[in-house]
Parts: C-alpha cells; structure tokens; sequence
C-alpha cells in the first residue's frame, strides 16, 4: 500500500466538513490539489467553504446529508461517484459529544451520538470501500478519539460510540491492507474547537483544559502520518502514555482517572 504523500489528482470525501477539523482538512486537501467533496447538514456552511475553496483555486462540490441517514449516505455517495467517477479516500470525521453522567443522558440522544458518530462512518465507509477494493486503491481516515481507548467518565455515551468506531477501523484495516486499502486510526485529545460547547468547558476537568490544543497541529500530524503510512495516530503523543499505564498498572490508571475527572466534575443536580 502507497503512502498517501502526493494528493494531485486524488478525489476525497470529508464528512463534518462544516466546521472545525473537518473544514480545515478539506481546506488542506483542496490547496494540496484534491477535488474534495464536503460533506455535512449544514448547506450553507458548506457552499460557503466550496466558494472560498474555488476562489483560491481548488476544486470542491457540496453534497449535503445527515450521516446519520442511511438513505442520505448512500444517496450522496451515488452523487459524488456519479461526479468523481473514483473516491480515494475517505475522511470519517463527522460527530458530536456532551459532557454528562449517564443517569442524565436521554437515551434518544445516546442513540443519535450511536448513528452519528459511529454509524455515520459505517455507511460511508460502506458506499466507498467496495469501489476501493475493486481498484486496490484508497485510503479510510477514522477520526475517533482517544475517549475510544480510555474510558472516560461524564463521557459514556461519547466513549461507547469512539470504541466502536476504533474497533471496526482496527479490524478493517486487517481486512483491507492487502486489498490496497490504507486505514488510518485518529485518536485526538481535546481540540480548541466548536465541539467543546460551554457546557462541556465549565464540566470539563482542568488537566483537559490544560492540554487542549488548536486544531491545525492536529490536521497536520494526520497529513504527517497519512505520509508516513502510520495506522494509528494518538494527538497529543503524551496521551498514548496513558495506554501502556492501563495495559500495565490498571488500578493505578483508574485511581488516577476517578481523582483528575469526577473529584473535579460538579455532582448532578448541583
């Protein structure tokens, strides 16, 4: 499998392209020389990122869905492939999250968080992957989150979908490489972005506050790895420590994780 080193002439898809890592990559992408095509529920956000995408020279095309809808995805991909012709890689980074304990979660909200984060990768990777596989060519990018390796408290909903989806792009990518399929696995930390809403600042722990970072880093360390034919990026690179702490000393991990997060979080009805 090539690294991805060059993207002249490649077709991308990236979902979430709206806003904050999203539209920077499709950014990204679109200076490096791919025809993007963006992917989201808000229309005009994204006819205004393909306007500033092609006022700077670049190609892109708007393909408006929930991800969350099958019907939709699949709708979308036949557009796109109908315009395309080929999509070579494909960005899975549409998704939302809340701050809140389980007992005050709506299980309609933990449902859609399912079909969004999680779901929403399935269908698209599932509308794309086969025409990959045919060519023995492409690339999948799984934007997951380091809340799908470790288990976060105030976070269930949002760890569930992240695991499910660090688990289908582990295993997909043993079932693709062969095929000429690339699967990289993104883990970030907290990112400085809109995702992080005011409620979710004023509950987040401060050693998150401490270590949130601005977005750019992160879209370059996934372009740095996407070169480097990596299938695994955890960003910050500090955080992964946290993997080898748990493989090995799980008690310890634990205590640690209860003490920085729900000693710090406000108790419900607070």
């Amino acid at each position: 499998m090539a690294n991805l080193i060059s993207y002249r002439d490649i077709n991308a898809v990236v979902t979430g392209a709206s806003s904050g890592i999203g539209r920077l990559t499709a950014l990204r992408l679109a200076r490096e020389g791919a025809r993007v095509a963006l992917v989201a529920r808000r229309l005009p956000e994204l006819e205004a990122l393909a306007a500033e995408i092609r006022a700077a020279g670049g190609s892109a095309i708007v393909a408006r869905c929930d991800v969350a809808e099958r019907h939709e995805v699949e709708q979308a991909a036949r557009e796109v492939l109908g315009t395309f012709g080929r999509v070579d890689l494909l960005f899975n980074n549409a998704g939302y999250g809340h701050h809140r304990r389980f007992l005050d979660w709506s299980v309609e909200d933990i449902e859609r968080m399912m079909r969004v984060n999680f779901l929403g990768s399935v269908y698209w990777t599932k509308a794309l992957l086969p025409q990959m596989v045919e060519r023995q060519r492409g690339w999948l990018v799984f934007i997951a989150s380091v809340a799908g390796k470790l288990g976060v408290p105030d976070e269930t909903a949002y760890a569930a979908s992240k695991f499910a989806m660090v688990g289908l792009a582990e295993a997909l990518s043993l079932e693709v490489e062969d095929q000429g399929v690339h699967v990289l696995t993104v883990c970030p930390g907290a990112i400085r972005t809109d995702f992080f809403d005011q409620e979710a600042l004023e509950r987040m722990p401060p050693v998150s506050r401490r270590t949130m970072v601005d977005p750019e880093p992160l879209v370059d360390a996934i372009f740095d790895a996407l070169a480097a034919g990596k299938r695994e990026l955890t960003f910050p690179r500090f955080i992964a420590a946290g993997y080898v702490v748990r493989a090995l000393a799980p008690e310890l991990m634990r205590r640690s994780t209860k003490r920085r997060t729900i000693d710090a979080m406000p108790r419900s009805g607070a």
